[in-house]
């Protein structure tokens, strides 16, 4: 991968709707160069695949919290396959420190978060704890994978 490759991955990643002659203008390249480009950081997987970012105020989800989980290590299986089942969990991370997993969650209200806590989620298998960190405020959302590199 080189300069022009994360160019391209900055303007796809920024927005993924444009055309591939604007893409091209924006990275300096014609447009079927350009298009080669893209297409092999597909097949390589870079470019996993396209989609559209929902705000989930518009339909009437305004609270995220994290739930990190402590779980019996035999369980460990049982619960990522619950996990990927659960339609609130945005993202779930295992984590080295005093939680074995971070769960990333959207839900309408409080009293939505604390049904999915107590009902579900302290449910999963395996669970023997979990501890809710509720966020107050988004200060930066959906930031640019290749500004990292």
């Amino acid at each position: 991968m080189d300069k022009t490759d994360i160019k391209l991955l900055r303007q796809i990643e920024m927005d993924g709707r444009q055309s591939f002659a604007m893409l091209a203008e924006r990275v300096g390249l014609s447009k079927t160069p350009c298009w080669q480009r893209v297409q092999k950081l597909e097949t390589d997987g870079v470019i996993k695949g396209y989609g559209a970012r929902i705000d989930p105020r518009k339909l009437g989800l305004n609270l995220y919290a994290f739930v990190h989980a402590t779980i019996n290590a035999s369980k460990y299986t049982e619960f990522e396959t619950a996990v990927l089942r659960h339609p609130s969990i945005l993202q779930c991370f295992s984590t080295a420190g005093e939680a074995d997993y971070v769960m990333h969650v959207l839900v309408r209200d409080i009293l939505a978060l604390d049904e999915l806590t107590r009902m579900e989620l302290a449910h999963l298998p395996g669970v023997e704890r979990t501890v809710t960190t509720v966020c107050m405020k988004t200060i930066k959302e959906h930031g640019l994978v290749v500004g990292c590199l």
